[in-house]
């Protein structure tokens, strides 16, 4: 194996692990705001045209709930979860500043920019399945937003379990 051959294997390998570590933070972040009382998470995260966005839901009981209605999902007896849009809006920023880090990480390796990732990450089994996307999604749509599509994929969610 020529030494610029290694050297890309080593690049490429120590990309790989900041990019996981960088995804490991998000799902942290969102296991913390449900205190791991949940199946499943799903994370959405879109950079197009320069704008970051992000969003986050769960499965909960066997149900798919945003994450503001998270109590709705609760059986008698069971602690509340804080919901409040404080609580939220510091994940959100977390997810964007992550975002941000996927973005300068790229960069920095010469790496093309997802445009879209969708995380699931299964808490029983502590797993982490993701799709990434690298062509616009939104931005060339004359009134979708990153919020719309991230909504239709919860509504995707919701009705479809082919994702679980």
């Amino acid at each position: 194996m020529g030494k610029n051959q290694k050297n890309q294997e080593l690049m490429s390998k120590v990309f790989e692990d900041y990019f996981s570590e960088i995804q490991t933070d998000m799902v942290s972040i969102c296991l913390e705001y449900v205190e791991e009382r949940a199946e499943k998470i799903y994370i959405y995260c879109s950079f197009e045209e320069g704008i970051v966005s992000s969003d986050y839901f769960y499965n909960i009981n066997g149900k798919v709930v945003e994450r503001h209605k998270l109590n709705d999902m609760l059986s008698s007896g069971e602690n509340n979860y804080d919901v409040s849009v404080q609580r939220q809006s510091g994940v959100v920023k977390i997810l964007n500043m992550d975002i941000k880090s996927v973005i300068n990480l790229c960069k920095e390796y010469n790496r093309e920019i997802p445009t879209e990732m969708k995380l699931i990450y299964n808490i029983e089994e502590n797993s982490l399945k993701a799709e990434y996307k690298y062509e616009l999604v939104y931005s060339d749509d004359p009134v979708k937003t990153a919020d719309d599509v991230a909504m239709e994929w919860f509504e995707e969610i919701s009705k479809d379990n082919s994702w679980s």
